[in-house]
């Protein structure tokens, strides 16, 4: 899967920085719209989405011998203002930690979802099927 050889590149220049990714969400089966609570945030089975594709990807940066992330403009899942990958009314180092995880993302083939700074998909989701496999089966 490209997804996979692009995020071990990616691994790979981020380790001789003593940095990490951490993945908070990737794919997820259909059964996760079911058991969603708040179902803006999910996309429906009909249509499918990126994660249901396997070619979206929720993270963040960590240091490699602490294990703790860095610090972001938010917590994952936040959807604030400052959530927005653009927001620029930030701390400098906090700034900084996103758009290097932005950077290094994008020059890897993903893209950025402006308004989720955790949130990136890899280019040509679309052309990719839709799946439905059980996490058990996985």
């Amino acid at each position: 899967m490209p997804v996979v050889l692009a995020l071990q590149t990616i691994q790979l220049e981020l380790i001789k920085q003593g940095l990490g990714l951490k993945i908070f969400d990737a794919y997820r089966p259909y059964s996760c719209y079911c058991k969603a609570k708040n179902k803006d945030f999910v996309s429906h089975p009909r249509t499918g989405s990126r994660h249901n594709r396997g070619y979206a990807i929720d993270m963040t940066l960590i240091n490699v011998k602490s294990g703790k992330e860095l610090k972001m403009p938010t917590p994952y899942d936040s959807f604030v203002p400052e959530a927005n990958s653009e927001f620029d009314d930030l701390p400098k180092k906090v700034k900084a930690n996103r758009d290097l995880l932005i950077d290094i993302m994008e020059r890897n083939g993903f893209e950025v979802l402006s308004n989720e700074w955790w949130h990136f998909d890899f280019r040509d989701w679309k052309e990719f099927d839709l799946m439905d496999i059980p996490f058990k089966e996985l």
